[in-house]
This record gives structure tokens, sequence and C-alpha cells, in this order.
């Protein structure tokens, strides 16, 4: 797919710039759905792991928003891709608290061992 100049005064390198922020939004999106299915499948080490990389799109995303600002149809397309990714989050969230509280009982049943 080619992307191509929509607005008067746009430049093809502008609209790539737009087309590369909103990628990094949709591979944040699809990490945070492998990170889902790796919680609903009980896959904790996954979650991590994926979680480490979304923390690596961010930073990157921060980087490149800072060089440049959204157009207002992308950003409400950025919009819909972030109320995704909260609910995936909170999802992620309700399957971690049962684990967590698992954790968090079996701490408290083993004393620490000093050594």
């Amino acid at each position: 797919m080619t992307a191509i100049a929509r607005h008067p005064g746009d430049t093809l390198e502008n609209v790539m710039d737009d087309k590369a922020l909103l990628d990094y939004y949709e591979a944040i999106e699809r990490a945070s759905e492998q990170m889902l299915q790796a919680a609903r499948d009980g896959d904790w080490d996954s979650v991590v792991r994926l979680e480490g990389a979304c923390a690596v799109l961010i930073s990157q995303l921060k980087h490149a928003a800072s060089q440049r600002a959204l157009r207002p149809e992308e950003a409400r397309l950025k919009t819909r891709i972030m109320k995704r990714i909260l609910e995936n989050d909170a999802k992620i969230r309700n399957l971690a608290e049962p684990w967590l509280e698992d954790l968090d009982r079996l701490l408290a049943g083993s004393p620490r061992q000093l050594h």
C-alpha cells in the first residue's frame, strides 16, 4: 500500500511519518494482544517478555512522537488503538490477580531462611 498526500501541503515524507507513528501504536496493540493470550494460557514468562518488548516500543514511540504530531484523523485512530490496548491491559490484570494472590499466600506461608 502506498501512502499518498491527503492534505494541501502534505509531502510523502509527512504522510510516511504519520504512518510510522501509527505503526508503533499498532505494534504495541499487537504485543498487548499477545500478552493477553499468554496470560490466558498462564504463560507468565511470555507476559513479562512481551511487557519488556512493549516498553521498548513505547520508548521508541515517545521519541518519534516528540518529532511530529498526528493529524486529527490519525489521532482518532490512535485513540481507538489506545482504548483496545487499555482493554487488553485490564483483562491481563484480571487474569493476573488470582496468580498474584496465590504467590502472596505462598510467600506468606514460607518463612524466609537466612543463611
